[in-house]
């Protein structure tokens, strides 16, 4: 099964879909950091009191990574769909952004209707 044909939904069913096997839990994790000139931008932002638009893109590239690595696990083991998708944010140290993508791979079919 190729990555790109995974459905991603953080419900835990697909509309339309039933589940006959379920293959585990599967989890992308990203660690991001910005450098110095990132980290002075982000503090300027603070102090003139914008969005802090540097942060919320790191946190951006950190989650669709995590999620592409967790597509990617399904996908090896065989998914067509990860359900119950869920994320984690946390930082570590200063200006170490930690992103993790958890789900159930899981082999999905069309509901049939008689």
């Amino acid at each position: 099964m190729e990555a790109e044909h995974v459905i991603i939904s953080t419900t835990h069913s697909v509309p339309g879909y039933r589940v006959v096997k379920v293959l585990g839990i599967v989890t992308g994790m990203r660690v991001r950091t910005r450098g110095v000139l990132g980290r002075l931008a982000a503090s300027v932002e603070a102090l003139v009191g914008g969005r802090g638009e540097a942060y919320i893109e790191e946190l951006k590239k950190a989650r669709d990574e995590a999620l592409q690595d967790m597509v990617a696990e399904a996908s090896k083991l065989g998914a067509n769909a990860v359900i119950g998708v869920n994320f984690e944010t946390s930082e570590i140290l200063e200006g170490f952004i930690v992103v993790t993508a958890t789900g159930t791979a899981v082999v999905i079919e069309p509901e049939k209707h008689d």
